[in-house]
């Protein structure tokens, strides 16, 4: 069983009385898988012991320097679904990854579930199927998914209810999840002491970020907000559940003292100095295809391309 990240609280004003209730349904249990590897966080979201379950952000082991994945991680997860008497119903991807290759097909394979994610997967599908010269190995229709949400679809993890919630900004296919009193925010914010996702990817746009985070930040303050990767600074460890109220409050570079203005010229100015992430070639081509590696070739082996001078 993982370790739970401490709950972080701070008093901030109300969120505004049009906000969609956290409290309409039962509260969500949220067991979290810290990676240290890819400092990325995977869910197991359920009601209690035999229920239904949703998985969020899966991750496959990968070294980079041998080209071998393993499945330690994604075993952890499903040694907790097997050992709570859970069954897999939703495996759920906030974006497609470029800092870890998804572990859903396996996952699937192991427990069951539909693997989805957001409906604008097509375009971030469009953009790197051009990149790596996919041709027809990818057809930019996201059927590689089982599901494809739309903004405000509802749906239901057992007796949670469950909406998706379009979130662009980071890429243009970012989802966040609400499910029950939880929201699994993807790449839109860290915690409030590390601040914001980055926008220079193809299809990202700071002024998109911005209001994709006030949109979740209209939530109830009392919101627990889940995130997906977490950066600590050196005097605290990894830590990965806030609320609404101390990202309103706390988050240094979306509190509700930022503006638009303000925030697109600093996180603009701040991309400029990012490296690529580590693993974004081998990766993406991956997780577009909902994590499903390319098919072997004449000699039983699977292949990745890196574009030389392309990017």
């Amino acid at each position: 069983m993982s370790e739970s990240a401490p709950v972080v609280t701070c008093a901030a004003p109300n969120a505004p009385a049009t906000a969609t209730s956290a409290t309409s349904t039962p509260a969500a249990l949220v067991e979290p898988f810290f990676d240290p590897v890819t400092s990325t966080v995977t869910y197991v979201v359920h009601s209690g012991r035999g229920s239904v379950c949703a998985i969020v952000d899966p991750v496959l082991d990968y070294d980079p320097k041998s080209g071998r994945t393993s499945t330690e991680s994604a075993d952890r997860v499903a040694a907790f679904v097997r050992e709570h008497a859970l069954t897999a119903q939703w495996l759920l991807e906030t974006h497609a990854h470029a800092d870890h290759f998804s572990a859903a097909p396996y996952l699937k394979q192991q427990l069951g579930g539909k693997i989805a994610i957001g409906e604008h997967i097509r375009n971030v599908q469009g953009v790197f199927r051009t990149v790596f010269n996919l041709g027809a190995t990818v057809v930019a229709d996201g059927s590689e998914f089982d599901h494809l949400f739309k903004d405000e679809e509802r749906f239901e993890v057992g007796p949670l209810e469950a909406r998706a919630i379009h979130v662009p900004g980071h890429t243009p296919a970012d989802l966040a999840y609400q499910i029950g009193d939880a929201v699994f925010v993807g790449d839109t914010l860290f915690m409030p002491d590390v601040g914001s996702a980055r926008c220079d990817f193809p299809g990202g746009d700071a002024h998109t970020l911005y209001r994709s985070v006030r949109r979740l930040l209209a939530l109830p303050g009392e919101t627990r907000l889940f995130m997906c990767h977490d950066y600590p600074p050196e005097s605290r460890g990894p830590s990965f559940e806030t609320t609404v109220s101390a990202q309103r409050s706390g988050n240094i570079h979306l509190n509700d003292g930022v503006t638009e203005e303000v925030f697109v010229q600093m996180r603009t100015a701040r991309d400029r100095t990012l490296a690529m992430p580590n693993l974004i070639l081998p990766s993406i081509q991956v997780n577009i295809r909902a994590g499903r590696m390319p098919e072997p070739e004449d000699n039983g082996v699977r292949y990745l391309k890196i574009p030389l001078n392309a990017l």
